[in-house]
């Protein structure tokens, strides 16, 4: 396994829309792998592609933050969304290529998804809570969205100036 570099906006690949995989072979063994050792090491509860360069629709996520929690990894390869609540939450959502952006987000509570787990297989899940809300933030994702995208122009264009400023000076 390897920990591989994150990706900070506004970084063009955040915006592409992935590729379907359409099956799960070692090369994207070794990805999922490489995806959940750098989520970790980021001490985040999920991951695209596309973050880390690779625009594949794969994404990793984990909800268990707890002290003594067991991890829940979940591999979602060509996941989508084929059921959305009425309901509808707002909660403020963080990501790993935004650094220190935190944006309030409404989306719906709870979703149905379908995606290829690591093995290959077809599974469904349905989510709600933090887990909904996380599969849902790495879809937008693999659909070349940020979550900084659910805010106005003004203050989206506002955030995304003060990254590129800080990424200069680094």
């Amino acid at each position: 396994m390897a920990k591989l570099e994150i990706l900070i906006a506004p970084d063009r690949r955040l915006r592409a829309r992935c590729a379907e995989v359409g099956g799960v072979d070692g090369r994207t063994a070794r990805l999922l792998a490489d995806m959940f050792e750098t989520m970790y090491a980021a001490k985040g509860i999920g991951l695209a592609a596309p973050q880390v360069g690779v625009l594949k629709r794969i994404a990793v996520v984990d909800c268990a933050r707890g002290e003594g929690e067991e991890p829940q990894p979940l591999a979602l390869v060509d996941p989508e969304i084929i059921g959305r609540s009425e309901e509808f939450e707002t909660e403020s959502e963080g990501c790993l290529s935004l650094p220190e952006v935190y944006v309030d987000v409404p989306r719906p509570a709870a979703v149905a998804v379908r995606y290829l787990d690591g093995g290959g297989a077809v599974r469904e899940l349905d989510a709600d809570g933090l887990l909904a809300r996380c599969i849902q933030h790495e879809i937008d994702h693999l659909d070349g969205r940020l979550h900084v995208d659910h805010l106005s122009a003004v203050k989206r264009n506002y955030i995304l100036r003060k990254l590129e400023k800080s990424k200069r000076r680094d």
